[in-house]
């Protein structure tokens, strides 16, 4: 069940007071200032376990004259709790917005912290549908993964507002470019240019050091990437892996791997080979370059085989 946020006041007034308090007994998450007023906290790159309460996706905010951006809540109430806290040691501004890049719930399981404080949650146009028809299934998956105490907390909190296209929110003095992407990652990727510092949240439409993941479209994937690359952007928080990396240097070992793996299959279904052998050989010559290849390759691989299967 996900629960429409209320908007009543007794309702929000509550939600504030616990967001507060959870966030004054958190301890904050580190965060660095990659640019003027842009604040991020690198997850690890790991698979998500009770220990590091899902924190293993890069989320961070934007500050402005009147408001703050959070771009991303964290794998859990937990994380979500911290980064509030993070917030509160730079600034009292209010949290007016926060961005989900996509369905993923190591991106969003602390959205009901945000909610609890008002903050107006935006996501890409397919976000609300493709977040309900897998919320159950996440819950119990995260159940597994985080440990049923901090899996129990979180109410799949969908966005309020929509983004199809472009859109620019402004923080005061500062405004924050939303793009909406077609099917890549997933089918409901979006990217955060903040202009001021021309620093770009690219969700995980980029990947570094974590082998990327595709749960949308290989091919939709490369064929946006030139007009990622072309983003007009200094440095990029990818959704995992190293903040504030060149841009747009730092697509290319992703490209690489995307093209290889799109490769390898090709060769393999144009000689016939069955995808339960197909698997275990794609893209295997840059296994060295990631980290978690073992436990993601073979899921892309079988996925992006069946997409090239029908070419």
């Amino acid at each position: 069940m996900i629960p429409i946020r209320p908007r009543l006041f007794a309702a929000c007034f509550a939600g504030l007071l616990a967001a507060t308090a959870g966030a004054a007994a958190a301890e904050p998450l580190s965060m660095a200032e990659v640019a003027p007023g842009v604040f991020v906290h690198e997850g690890a790159v790991a698979e998500t376990t009770p220990g590091n309460r899902g924190d293993v996706a890069n989320i961070g905010f934007v500050v402005g004259d009147a408001a703050v951006a959070m771009i991303d809540s964290g794998g859990s109430v937990a994380v979500a709790e911290s980064a509030l806290a993070a917030i509160r040691r730079v600034t009292d501004l209010p949290v007016r917005y926060l961005i989900n890049t996509h369905m993923h719930p190591d991106h969003v399981f602390g959205n009901q912290v945000f909610a609890g404080l008002g903050a107006t949650i935006i996501g890409h146009r397919r976000l609300p549908a493709a977040l309900s028809a897998r919320a159950e299934f996440y819950r119990q998956s995260m159940r597994e993964q985080l440990g049923p105490e901090l899996a129990d907390a979180v109410t799949v909190t969908l966005p309020d507002e929509t983004v199809e296209g472009e859109r620019r929110i402004d923080l005061g003095g500062r405004t924050l470019l939303l793009t909406a992407w077609d099917t890549a990652h997933t089918d409901n990727d979006l990217t955060v240019l903040d202009e001021a510092t021309a620093t770009l949240f690219a969700g995980d439409l980029v990947f570094m050091e974590h082998v990327p993941v595709i749960d949308g479209s290989i091919k939709g994937w490369l064929a946006q990437t030139p007009a990622l690359a072309a983003i007009d952007a200094q440095r990029v928080v990818p959704g995992h892996g190293p903040p504030s990396a060149p841009w747009p240097q730092a697509l290319e070992a992703q490209t690489e791997y995307l093209e290889t793996l799109a490769a390898d299959l090709r060769a393999a279904i144009a000689a016939g080979v069955p995808i339960a052998e197909a698997v275990t050989t794609a893209a295997a010559s840059l296994a060295g370059q990631w980290q978690l290849f073992d436990a993601y390759n073979p899921r892309n691989a079988t996925a992006s085989f069946a997409e090239l299967e029908w070419e």
